[in-house]
């Protein structure tokens, strides 16, 4: 077995797989990793999940494949965590929070990035519409994942 990869070589991996992707305000994507990793940090996640914050968009985003994580130096935890963020295409929003949920860990790493997402700073960049749809969606996932408050 290979050494696991380290939080510092997790960020860089991250860092390069989605290079040249900004977010909907235009902003590097990476900024919006960083954001998140930080807010598991805050929130009292362990190495697994912060590793798992640094890569929560990689496969969803085409950033890296499936394969690639399956056969990844990650943590057992940091894998599952990862595929239980990822959203599906088609994929019912309960059938989402549901895997969330029963994923130890993941809702923490969702709690942050829905943190993110609904950072109003980052939301006031960004149309009317836009806007009011993204709102209600976080607002909605939320709910979902039974987190109140925030």
């Amino acid at each position: 077995m290979t050494e696991p990869l380290t939080l510092a070589e997790i960020e860089a991996l991250a860092r390069t797989a989605h290079e040249g992707q900004t977010d909907k305000a235009g902003r590097p994507y990476a900024e919006h990793l960083q954001a998140v990793a930080e807010g598991v940090r805050t929130r009292g996640g362990d190495a697994d999940q912060i590793a798992a914050a640094w890569l929560h968009d990689a496969v969803e985003d085409d950033a890296l494949s499936e394969q690639w994580l399956t056969e990844a130096a990650l943590s057992r935890r940091t894998k599952d965590v990862v595929r239980a963020v990822t959203k599906r295409a088609g994929e019912p929003p309960e059938t989402y929070a549901a895997r969330i949920l029963a994923t130890p860990g993941a809702l923490l790493v969702k709690e942050a990035d829905l943190a993110h997402n609904a950072d109003p700073a980052r939301l006031a960049v960004l149309d009317e519409p836009t806007r009011k749809r993204l709102t209600e969606k976080y607002a909605r996932m939320r709910t979902l994942l039974g987190l109140v408050g925030e």
